[in-house]
């Protein structure tokens, strides 16, 4: 009986048709207007029907000025710059399934998701941490990956 539990999954398994051989087709995106800066990244990485997001923050669109309002407005800043990303590359916010937040103060969390849950009918699976230090001195650092459909 105890080997009939341990053969099942093999059993399950052996009427389905997997493709070891076939390599993903794999996209890098930057977004127009940053062709000139020589970032070490891609603004997004398409892989098959998945879009990866890099870490966006609160900056003002074509600048490294941060959005002013604390947290809350870097927040809605970052959140805005998201939505940009998504839209450009054929996705949107509600094609989101996982984002990782990253906060320079752990206790701005909250008022973080106060603007935060305001751009999702349906929340996507989400890991949030403290950070030593974001880049250009930011408060939150928001990466997702969407679906494209």
């Amino acid at each position: 009986m105890k080997y009939l539990a341990l053969l099942l999954p093999l059993i399950l398994l052996a009427g389905c048709e997997v493709n070891v051989d076939q390599d993903p087709d794999v996209e890098y995106l930057l977004m127009p207007g940053l062709e000139d800066l020589d970032l070490p990244f891609s603004s997004a990485v398409r892989v098959d029907s998945t879009l990866y997001l890099s870490g966006n923050l609160g900056n003002l669109p074509g600048s490294t000025e941060l959005a002013e309002g604390g947290i809350e407005g870097e927040t809605q800043q970052t959140m805005e710059n998201i939505k940009r990303v998504l839209e450009q590359f054929g996705s949107s916010m509600n094609d989101v399934v996982k984002c990782t937040v990253f906060l320079a103060d752990m206790s701005e969390w909250g008022a973080m998701n106060g603007v935060y849950k305001t751009y999702f009918e349906n929340p996507p699976a989400r890991s949030a941490l403290g950070a030593n230090g974001l880049a250009l001195g930011a408060r939150v650092e928001i990466e997702c990956i969407a679906v494209l459909r």
